[in-house]
Formats: structure tokens, C-alpha cells, sequence
């Protein structure tokens, strides 16, 4: 389980997170919500350690990593996905998935089959540059290179961002296979309201870096949430 508590994240003398606190539990698909410069990438960062906390806690499976460089908390399964894809686009797509090699040990550093079971577009395309690939063949080599290195938590921001239906759908589709595996904990920040939902298995709202809402879809005030996102 991840575990974060009353973190606050700074840039500079600027406040991007306040005192912010959620679980994301392995087998689930939390999934952050809120309009632009409400803290979420900077959250994603926070649980990386991509950007230092400036108070709080983060633990996973049991452990403090508030104070872990982003390579080591990689090193403990924390896979991260970021806005904007950043594949190397000189690399070819096979090179791009090779890189996910950095944190295994040598007889685990393989291409699993399964990938291309995922996302069957990328086997036809192993000897290309990543670079002359589109959005959505950008995102699948991304979310790709994520799971090479066998991770236990899960962190994607913003998947669907500029991508095509078609391939919204299959994101979907691969991130609902590997929550109903039971084998990860998965927290996706999500602009769609609606691809959100149909994921989640627990919605958060974040408004001014602070969570304002955070709820089982279950027990989810789809009403609220909308009007949240709308104002």
C-alpha cells in the first residue's frame, strides 16, 4: 500500500501541495481529478520523487521513501509514466523499452512477450524511432517501458492527453487488466472525468493543492464531482 501523509510540496516561495494525505491500495486504481494547477503532477512528483516534500510521509509497502532519490524509490517498483510521454525519440522502440532494464538484475532483463500481448502495435514497430511514432504509439511505448521494469505501484499522468479514441480505449482496457491482476497498486491523474470513473476504484478531487473530495465510485457524488471540475 501506498501511504501518503500531510505532505506539502513547494517551488520555491510558491505552495503546490497542502498538507495532502490519500491510500492507494494494491489491486485498485485510485484516480486523481482536478483542473489545471491544482497540484496533481506536482503529487505525482511528490510520490516519484521526482520533486522533494518540504513535510509530511510517504511510505510504501511499509517503508518512509520521503527522502529516496527517484532512482532508488524506482528500484522499489515505483514506475512512473509522465505528462507529455518523454520517450526518447532518437532511441528506436525496442532501445526505449530496454531502458526499463536500469532497475532489474541481469537474468530479468528481457522484453516480456506480454507487451506486445498489450499493445501488439509496438512488435511491428521495434526497429523504429521512437520519435516518428505517434501520440498514441508514444503513450503505449511509454506505459510499455513502465511495466519492463516490473513495477508494483503504477504512476501515470495523464495518459489520454492528446491521444485518439481508439487508443483511449485501449489504454483502458490495459490498465483495467493489470488492476484485476491484483499484483499492483495503480494511481492515475485524469483530466476525462468519465475515463476516470469507469477505472477507478477510488476517485480523489484536488482543488489549490489540496484534496476536496475523495471517494469510492461507489459512493461517488458524480454530480459534485462534475461541478468541481467544471468551475
Amino acid at each position: 500500500m501506498l501511504e501518503v501523509q500531510n505532505v506539502e510540496l513547494f517551488y520555491g516561495a510558491a505552495i503546490a501541495l497542502r498538507g495532502v494525505s490519500l491510500q492507494a491500495q494494491v489491486g485498485e486504481t485510485t484516480c486523481i481529478l482536478g483542473r489545471n494547477g491544482v497540484g496533481k503532477t506536482s503529487l505525482l512528483r511528490a510520490i516519484t520523487g521526482a520533486h522533494p516534500i518540504s513535510k509530511g510521509s510517504i511510505r510504501w509497502e511499509g517503508h518512509e521513501i520521503s527522502k529516496l532519490p527517484i532512482y532508488e524509490r524506482a528500484k522499489r517498483g515505483i514506475a512512473w509514466v509522465p505528462q507529455g510521454r518523454d520517450i526518447f525519440p532518437l532511441l528506436t522502440v525496442r532501445e526505449n523499452l530496454e531502458t526499463g532494464f536500469a532497475v532489474l538484475p541481469s537474468r530479468q532483463r528481457r522484453i516480456p512477450e506480454e507487451m506486445f500481448e498489450l499493445f501488439p502495435i509496438l512488435k511491428s514497430m521495434l526497429g523504429r524511432r521512437g520519435g516518428d511514432l505517434s501520440g498514441g504509439q508514444q503513450q503505449q511505448l511509454a506505459i510499455a517501458r513502465a511495466l519492463v521494469m516490473k513495477p508494483r505501484l503504477l504512476v501515470l499522468d495523464e495518459p489520454t492527453e492528446g491521444i485518439q479514441p481508439s487508443i483511449i480505449k485501449d489504454i483502458g482496457r490495459v490498465i483495467d487488466l493489470l488492476r484485476g491482476r491484483g499484483e499492483m497498486a495503480i494511481v492515475l491523474v485524469e483530466q476525462y472525468f468519465d475515463f476516470a470513473r469507469d477505472l477507478g476504484s477510488r476517485l480523489i478531487v484536488m482543488d489549490r493543492g489540496d484534496i476536496v473530495v475523495n471517494s469510492l465510485r461507489a459512493d461517488l457524488d458524480e454530480q459534485d464531482v462534475r461541478r468541481r471540475l467544471s468551475v
